[in-house]
Formats: C-alpha cells, sequence, structure tokens
C-alpha cells in the first residue's frame, strides 16, 4: 500500500470515529479495506472438422454343436488362418492384424437333474488396423469370402488428434481475445496482460461404431457393403482472465 493510500485509510477511520462520536453510535462498526486486482474473464470457441483417417474392422468365426474341443479348434484355426491370408491379400501387414478373441467352451442338456456336455462352441475374432479407409469394404467382402461369418463392428477414428486440438485451441485464443477487445471496446476499459487460461477439450478420442451384420446379407460375402466414415468435430473452449487497467 503507496502513502496516499495509507493516508486516505487514516481519514477515513479519523472521520469514521468522528461519526460515532457526533451521533453516539453504540453498535459495534468493522471498517475492510482491500486492495483486489480486477479481471475480465472472456470464452472463446474453436473448432476442427476432421475426416477420421484410420479404421479397425472387426472380423472372426464362430463354430458351434461340434462334438469335441479339438474339433472346434481345427475348424476356428483353419477359417482363423484364411482370414488372415485374405486380408494380407490386400496390403495389411502383420502388425495391423490383432487375436481379440479365442475360445472354446462346451455346451449343457439338463436331464435327470444334472448337466451333461452335449458339444461344444467356440469363436476367434480378428482386428484389422488399416491407414486407408476406403478399403475396409473390401476387407468385410473378403473376410467374408475367407469364411468369417461374424462382422462385429467397424470404427473410424482420428488417428493422432493432439495435432487437431492444437488447430482448436489456435482459433478459441484466437476468438476469445476478439471477444475480449470488442467487449473492452464497449465497456471503455483497457486490457492488460493475460493472467490464467482455462481449456476444456472435446471429440477427436471417441470412435464411431458402423455394424454390418452378414445374417442380414444371406452370409454370401459377394457384395462389398457401402460404409461412410462421415467426419468428426474437435472442439476448445478456451477461458482467458485479463487484467483491466
Amino acid at each position: 500500500m503507496n502513502t496516499k493510500s495509507v493516508g486516505a485509510t487514516i481519514l477515513f477511520i479519523v472521520f469514521i470515529l468522528f461519526l460515532i462520536k457526533i451521533f453516539d453510535i453504540s453498535y459495534p462498526l468493522k471498517v475492510t479495506v482491500t486492495n483486489t486486482s480486477q479481471e475480465l474473464a472472456v470464452v472463446g470457441e474453436g473448432k476442427v472438422d476432421v475426416v477420421p483417417n484410420t479404421a479397425y474392422v472387426d472380423v472372426g468365426v464362430t463354430v458351434g454343436n461340434v462334438q469335441t474341443v479339438e474339433e472346434a479348434r481345427t475348424k476356428i484355426d483353419k477359417i482363423n488362418s484364411q482370414l488372415i491370408a485374405a486380408v494380407k491379400k490386400l496390403g495389411i501387414t502383420s502388425k495391423e492384424i490383432k487375436t481379440t478373441n479365442y475360445s472354446v467352451y462346451p455346451t449343457y442338456t439338463y436331464e435327470n437333474n444334472t448337466n451333461r456336455i452335449t458339444g461344444y462352441d467356440g469363436n476367434a475374432t480378428i482386428t484389422v488396423k488399416t491407414n486407408k479407409t476406403e478399403t475396409v469394404p473390401l476387407i468385410i467382402e473378403e473376410a467374408t469370402k475367407a469364411g468369417a461369418n461374424q462382422i462385429n463392428n467397424t470404427r473410424f477414428v482420428v488417428d493422432d488428434p493432439a495435432l487437431y486440438r492444437e488447430e482448436a485451441r489456435g482459433k478459441a485464443i484466437k476468438n476469445a481475445k476478439d471477444q475480449a477487445e470488442k467487449l473492452a471496446k464497449s465497456l471503455g476499459i483497457k486490457l492488460g496482460k493475460v493472467v490464467n487460461v482455462v481449456e476444456s477439450l472435446s471429440g477427436g478420442s471417441s470412435t464411431s461404431p458402423v455394424m454390418y451384420d452378414k445374417m442380414s446379407s444371406g452370409m454370401g460375402g459377394g457384395v462389398a457393403p457401402s460404409l461412410e466414415s462421415g467426419s468428426e468435430t474437435i472442439t476448445s473452449t478456451v477461458t482467458l482472465y485479463f487484467e483491466k487497467r
């Protein structure tokens, strides 16, 4: 607190004491002197529309009502190998193919107060990743031709969304600054430096599932399905806190 502020405070207190004496004020009187900085908070928003550049396709095989575990495994392994070979012909590499499920389990029937094993079911799923999203219909077509009877879902995603978040953030900051300048002009105030920033991001991490049911297509797998990846909006909301001069 500078000398002028101290002097003004002393004079104010003396004046209050003078009023208390003159008007015989008997109740307690509390005087608080604060010196807080004033801020102007402005919200800006930036959006970037991005077409997904990576796709994941889950394809697999299910077998049912076979007599032994070995038979179930043999059937699954045969078709699974055919699936992998089929998608590799499309330029998919081994590191882009991942086994995400493999299981064999018994089926039961309840007779004479007991469960009896009647056979075995099993399934296997591989997840195929591709950066060529236009090949997704071909992956599904070739997989079904190779024996896949399960196409679980197709997910189109934005690979490395951080790049687009940075672009959205830049737009949000510019928007906030523009709004702050207009608001300051309207209020007749001057803006100082930015003293704080708060950001909220959305988009870029979720997937957009597109379901393809081979059963509804007659199990033939002869025609590639029509799939659209759409677009995803990545949004940044920034709040800038300016000093008011």
